[in-house]
């Protein structure tokens, strides 16, 4: 979950867990709390994924009604939308 300090967590935390070859990273930003340059414009809840390729994380986004694919969790079947709604039912 992001924190109200989001930048540790699009800024800091990504470089440092590639750093030390963390296979998958995800960041569930239900407030739509982070950046523009992270999560888009017009800000919305976003899941992103990242997941190492080659030693570099490579970024997947998931919004609203997208289907959720992880190189990890192969058998997840669920939307963006889904995971928000089962956690926070007020967004």
């Amino acid at each position: 979950m992001v924190s109200k300090n989001w930048r540790d967590d699009y800024f800091t935390k990504v470089g440092q867990y590639e750093a030390i070859v963390i296979p998958e990273y995800w960041i569930v930003d239900y407030a739509a709390l982070g950046g523009r340059k992270f999560i888009g414009n017009p800000k919305q809840p976003t899941i992103s994924i990242y997941w190492l390729v080659e030693g570099e994380y490579q970024l997947n986004q998931f919004r609203g009604s997208v289907r959720i694919i992880s190189p990890t969790l192969t058998e997840v079947d669920l939307t963006a939308e889904q995971i928000f709604q089962s956690a926070y039912p007020e967004v």
